[in-house]
């Protein structure tokens, strides 16, 4: 792509709505007009849940609640109390395993859609406000298209905006943490709406304190962005390398976004890119947290071992698996395989999920094994 891009007047304007864009990567789909209304719930009973997951695996859902409208909230509360156990959320279905029995409770879709402009910070940086269920991919695709920087290395990242915070979503440099202000959420023990700070929420590395708790659904989420043509610093290299420039360098943020989905295209991390890997849910492990005396091993082996934003150091767990002597292509077990671009987990045909969750503790074992370092899955399981 050529030239800047440019922030439109309508990104100036507190409380007005942005304007739809087809997001990079994507095509139309008719429900994502920003702001569209649904008159109600839909509810489905035994709702098949496996097509609803990128793996495609799994049992249906006692109760499957699609929510469009946020106001419509509490009455998903009163209907989902009259199942079993804990609500369980679903966005797009990109980090689920869901068992093969399927879930006994109720599960809310999260459809709602919505981004607007809600003012600026002291300094300067435009507040964007938007809807849980808002794809991801629609939304970085905004605000590049706005002149809006703080997001553009999320591109090509599946899943809604209401999960972003669960797991502190980021990749090539940046993160949910960087621009998060605020959320607004349900709160299932004190029984009523809250609004939480960033700092409330306790991000970490693809962590928070969403991550393993249904206590609170999220409903809607404010960022901080600043107005700028050029994406932020240029930290990876593989980015810099497809971007032909040097590490560090700030570039249009349209050009940033296709250099990180060239790169995510060659590890097959973009849904729908390479026809036989599809069945994902990306990372399935974590990088994980070393120890000193482990990074200084590691780093003689020449393993990527790095410092992250929560002052964690790190090894790339990709590096870790392949170590341990898995193969691309490698069959783990019937029906789960090593991708043929990236060491990570793939479903094929007939894949149960007690067969893959079989074949994430086998590359767990071996790699502890192998290396002597525990991996964590950052699946979530139901």
């Amino acid at each position: 792509m050529q030239g800047h891009a440019q922030p439109s007047r309508s990104s100036q304007t507190e409380g007005r709505a942005f304007h739809h864009r087809v997001p990079f990567g994507r095509t139309p789909h008719p429900r994502n007009g920003i702001q569209e209304k649904q008159e109600h719930m839909r509810v489905i009973h035994e709702a098949p849940l496996a097509p609803m997951t990128t793996l495609g695996i799994g049992g249906p859902a006692a109760a499957l609640i699609e929510l469009h409208d946020p106001a419509d909230f509490p009455e998903f509360v009163a209907l989902a109390d009259t199942f079993p156990g804990e609500p369980f959320c679903l966005g797009e279905g990109s980090n689920v395993l869901v068992s093969d029995t399927g879930c006994a409770g109720a599960v809310l879709r999260m459809s709602t859609k919505g981004v607007r402009m809600a003012g600026n910070t002291a300094d300067g940086r435009a507040l964007v406000e938007v809807q849980a269920g808002h794809l991801l991919a629609d939304l970085v695709a905004t605000t590049i298209a706005e002149g809006l920087t703080g997001m553009e290395m999320l591109v090509g990242i599946p899943g809604t905006t209401g999960a972003t915070p669960i797991q502190n979503v980021g990749a090539y440099g940046q993160e949910t943490a960087d621009t998060l202000v605020r959320v607004t959420a349900w709160d299932r023990k004190v029984r009523r709406m809250v609004t939480m700070d960033a700092a409330e929420c306790g991000l970490g590395h693809r962590t928070s304190i969403f991550k393993h708790s249904r206590r609170w659904t999220l409903l809607s989420l404010v960022f901080a962005l600043r107005r700028s043509e050029l994406s932020a610093p240029v930290t990876y290299r593989t980015v810099a390398a497809a971007l032909d420039v040097p590490v560090g360098s700030r570039v249009p943020l349209d050009e940033v976004a296709q250099a990180v989905l060239t790169v995510r295209r060659s590890k097959g991390m973009v849904l729908g890119c390479s026809g036989t890997d599809d069945r994902s849910v990306g990372s399935v492990f974590l990088s994980p947290e070393i120890s000193p005396a482990q990074a200084e091993g590691l780093r003689a082996r020449h393993a990527p071992v790095n410092r992250f934003p929560d002052g964690s150091v790190r090894v790339s767990a990709s590096w870790l698996i392949r170590q341990a002597g898995f193969e691309l292509r490698r069959p783990i077990v019937p029906g789960v395989r090593i991708s043929s671009l990236h060491y990570t987990l793939v479903a094929e045909e007939g894949a149960t999920a007690a067969a893959f969750r079989q074949a994430v503790d086998i590359v767990f074992q071996e790699v502890l094994r192998r290396t002597g370092v525990r991996l964590t899955s950052e699946i979530d399981f139901l």
